[in-house]
């Protein structure tokens, strides 16, 4: 078994931007000035990865649903920020914005898991600021 105590993780922190498309509900978050080489798709997102093999976007097909949101609100999230880890065997994405409704702020710190069947080093670590 290799020895993984001494690999320095890769971190990555950049600027980010977000944009809904209402009409199709797709929620997109991404690092900015980062092209992406390749996709993974998984369930009803998918995962952009640049050539040096860090998470650099995220795109949610069924948005409202998949984040139990109204369409309406997705529309104005008026502070957010996307974090992305690979570690174990595993790409861990978690979003952290925040939507307005009926006047008041709601937080909201959805997790997702799936496997890293790509290969994707690890560990890495990638956040927007």
């Amino acid at each position: 078994m290799a020895n993984t105590k001494n690999i320095k993780p890769r971190h990555l922190e950049a600027e980010g931007e977000m944009d809904y498309d209402f009409v199709n509900d797709i929620l997109f978050f991404k690092l900015k000035n980062r092209e992406y080489d390749f996709s993974l798709e998984f369930q009803n997102m998918v995962i952009d990865v640049d050539n040096e093999k860090f998470i650099t976007g995220i795109q949610i097909f069924e948005a409202s649903e998949f984040l139990g949101i109204s369409r309406v609100n997705l529309r104005a999230i008026p502070k957010w920020q996307f974090k992305s880890k690979v570690e174990g065997g595993v790409i861990e994405l978690r979003l952290n914005y925040q939507v307005e409704i009926r006047n008041k702020i709601y937080e909201k710190s959805p997790i997702i898991i799936q496997e890293n069947r790509s290969g994707l080093p690890s560990p890495q670590m990638v956040q927007t600021i």
